[in-house]
């Protein structure tokens, strides 16, 4: 199994902070013989009429040397899990999960945003320190 993103604690107590119960520490995935896992499970239920919201969330802290280099990988594990998510037909939502400070340097600039604005990447912002739920793009 990989080593924990240094934010995993945090995120996941944030969720639960936030109402979120968690289901899996980490959801599996598997395509063919190739097993792999995104960071956590978590549900929550929306209101008797709508049923449970279920999501998966990959936590990323982009603490590397490059913010591109960072985002570049972020995303190539952003895209292959949503590719095997679809395929094997999970039903929850996936997130990527990054820090206040993380997503004011790489999300707020032109390159950022150009992810958010084509809706190639679900955001959960997160504040570290209050271990709180920020904002959900899209909300």
């Amino acid at each position: 199994m990989p080593a924990r993103d240094i934010y995993h604690n945090t995120v996941k107590r944030a969720l639960q902070n936030d109402g979120w119960t968690i289901t899996h520490d980490p959801f599996p995935l598997q395509i063919g013989k190739k097993r792999l896992s995104v960071d956590l499970g978590a549900e929550r239920l929306i209101s008797a009429e709508k049923g449970i919201q279920k999501i998966v969330v990959e936590v990323k802290s982009f603490v590397g040397q490059s913010d591109v280099r960072d985002l570049e990988q972020a995303l190539g594990q952003y895209v292959l899990y949503r590719q095997i998510i679809s395929e094997m037909k999970i039903e929850r939502s996936l997130y990527l999960a990054v820090s206040q400070p993380t997503f004011n340097s790489v999300f707020t600039i032109e390159l950022g945003q150009i992810l958010l604005k084509n809706q190639v990447v679900k955001l959960i912002v997160f504040d570290d320190e209050s271990e709180a739920i920020v904002k959900w793009i899209p909300a």
